[in-house]
């Protein structure tokens, strides 16, 4: 498989063209020190363009005490932050739920881990990681941190988790990246199994290579140019032998036999440099998901979602929570009777008042989705319980991902 993409290379990936402006911005600043003030402000010069091609609002530099604390972070310091952030159909409506109206991607219930690099300074190798090869460091995107792999024919990256073998069946991960056109514009999840590795190969193609007996390959819709110099969410689970792969809302690559795949942990890498660098953010790898929402209000009264996931410190719902979502909707509606608090709940981190009003707002949000779905408001109520109700440590990265969850409460 590796001469194979060797050959890819020298044929093909890297063909010659003009340098993208991303390319100027991402060598500047992994370019050493000394040029750091000119590069930043070649990278907001940057950034305002990619946020006009993209229709996209770039979301403002956090503060460092926002990297630590949920509700520190956008609007949350004030009582007027608070107070739009209650308003959660004001933000909520601004997303584009509809295109992700059959997204069925449900991530798994237990997280072994979660990074979104916001705890690493700026310029440094992330805490929570190990590079195995290449080159590796955050910096600031568009107001966000993400990890910019260097330097290498697969520069790599995994996680630092105490178990060597963490990946459990079923087991679900997910991950941002960012495909640069002139660059590898894609990304790699090796995923390890005994001496063996399997592929999954996340760009406009999908791609699916393990033990060299199965290889299948599925493309992104839509135009591939339009594809390029954006943020994509990706997305896999694996359950009983069966793989599905999923980039934004689209459920790309379904591999039915994944060829004898006894998943133990995960690395993320691929071709990169200093001028095209891979870059990568939101990571979640997570366990688990084998009981269903009606058996789990049924025989435990309530149900625990870490799907619905919202903006850093706001009580924006993302639009990948609608796998989750659709579940929701299709329990309530296969059980007229059934009535739910929502609750909202958040790690430790940050002031715990604030945080008791994010839970709510948030709790809110959920609720006015499920309702414009065509839930009956009356079924529903909500609850914002902030870091009162831990079901995890609030000193690892991991715990506090679990504790960050909605709790459905039968009524």
């Amino acid at each position: 498989m590796r001469s194979t993409l060797a050959a890819a290379l020298v044929t093909g990936i890297f063909v010659c063209c003009a340098m993208p402006a991303g390319a100027q911005d991402w060598s500047g600043i992994l370019g050493g020190i000394a040029g750091r003030a000119a590069d930043r402000a070649a990278d907001k010069a940057m950034d305002k363009a990619e946020q006009a091609a993209d229709n996209h609002k770039s979301s403002s530099q956090e503060s460092r005490s926002a990297r630590n604390g949920e509700a520190a972070a956008s609007g949350g310091d004030t009582k007027a932050g608070q107070n739009a952030a209650a308003r959660s159909g004001t933000d909520a409506g601004a997303v584009n739920y509809k295109a992700y109206q059959n997204y069925d991607f449900v991530p798994g219930d237990k997280i072994v881990f979660e990074d979104d690099f916001r705890s690493d300074t700026d310029g440094e190798f992330p805490a929570h990681w190990k590079l195995m090869a290449g080159q590796g460091v955050v910096n600031s995107r568009q107001g966000e941190p993400v990890l910019a792999l260097t330097d290498g024919n697969y520069a790599k990256v995994t996680p630092r988790i105490r178990s060597p073998r963490y990946l459990a069946d079923p087991f679900t991960v997910e991950f941002d990246f960012y495909p640069q056109a002139g660059g590898y514009e894609k990304l790699i999840a090796f995923v390890k199994s005994g001496d063996q590795e399997a592929d999954i190969t996340f760009g406009y193609d999908v791609v699916y290579e393990y033990a060299d007996t199965v290889q299948l390959t599925a493309t992104y819709p839509g135009d591939s140019d339009d594809f390029k110099n954006k943020w994509h969410h990706a997305a896999l689970v694996y359950k009983g032998g069966q793989l599905k792969c999923y980039v934004d809302q689209y459920r790309v690559l379904v591999v039915p036999d994944a060829g004898g795949l006894r998943a133990e942990s995960v690395t993320f890498g691929g071709v990169a440099s200093n001028e095209f660098p891979l870059l990568l953010k939101n990571v979640r790898i997570a366990n688990g998901g084998g009981m269903n929402m009606i058996d789990s209000l049924t025989k435990e009264g309530r149900y625990i979602t870490h799907g619905i996931r919202f903006d850093v410190g706001k009580a924006v719902v993302k639009p990948e929570s609608m796998g989750t979502i659709r579940e929701i909707v299709a329990a309530l509606k296969g059980a007229p009777s059934l009535r739910l608090e929502i609750g909202g709940h958040t790690d430790a981190d940050g002031d715990a008042a604030k945080n008791l009003a994010l839970s709510s707002a948030r709790a809110e949000a959920v609720k006015k989705i499920l309702v414009d779905q065509g839930i009956d408001a009356a079924r529903l109520s909500t609850k914002g319980y902030g870091s009162t109700k831990p079901i995890d440590s609030n000193t690892t990265p991991e715990g506090k991902a679990n504790n960050r969850r909605v709790e459905l409460v039968k009524l």
